[in-house]
């Protein structure tokens, strides 16, 4: 097995971003699916998430990417790469609070970095990536179940149920109310 134990030295050179580890381990995080220098200075992860490797190509046999931030490989991961990963979190944390400092230190970049890639390559920043997903999930559990405006607000991600409402409207053109009662209309004739 290539993986090593994440011992308390190691552990205390991750969370105080020890450059004086650099080389001698590398980090990844399992929820992430991301690795790490120990002088990588993106949020600590939980202990439990963390796998530890000698070197950098074990992590990569292991399918672990390569940070965005310390750079483990000397290279840079592609921006297309970059911005794919965090389409993938955000398609499945969508109902979550995310904030783009949040997916920023979730994919190890920078907030304004985050922001010019995501728009230069999705034409659409993820805030608007983030409300279409939602959006596209409200669609989906307002045709196929009975849950009140408030409790699809909720399960979507927007606990404003006001705000959710004016969203819809300005995203479909219709009230939530109204884009059910035509798909139910739709279905019956």
């Amino acid at each position: 097995m290539l993986e090593e134990r994440v011992t308390d030295e190691r552990w205390q050179a991750i969370i105080h971003n020890d450059s004086s580890y650099d080389n001698q381990f590398f980090y990844a995080v399992k929820t992430t699916k991301i690795f790490c220098r120990p002088s990588c200075k993106s949020k600590p992860p939980k202990r439990e998430n963390v796998r530890v490797f000698q070197n950098a190509n074990q992590a990569l046999r292991e399918e672990f990417r390569p940070c965005k931030r310390c750079k483990p490989t000397g290279e840079r991961l592609p921006d297309r790469e970059w911005v794919a990963q965090i389409t993938q979190y955000i398609d499945s944390h969508y109902n979550e609070k995310l904030t783009l400092e949040h997916l920023a230190d979730m994919c190890h970049g920078s907030p304004f970095h985050l922001q010019r890639t995501f728009k230069r390559l999705m034409d659409m920043t993820p805030v608007e990536y983030i409300q279409k997903k939602r959006i596209e999930r409200a669609r989906e559990l307002l045709a196929h179940s009975n849950n009140q405006i408030a409790d699809v607000a909720q399960l979507v991600g927007m606990p404003n149920t006001p705000y959710f409402i004016t969203l819809f409207k300005k995203m479909t053109g219709q009230t939530p109310s109204e884009y059910r009662q035509l798909y139910v209309k739709k279905q019956t004739t």
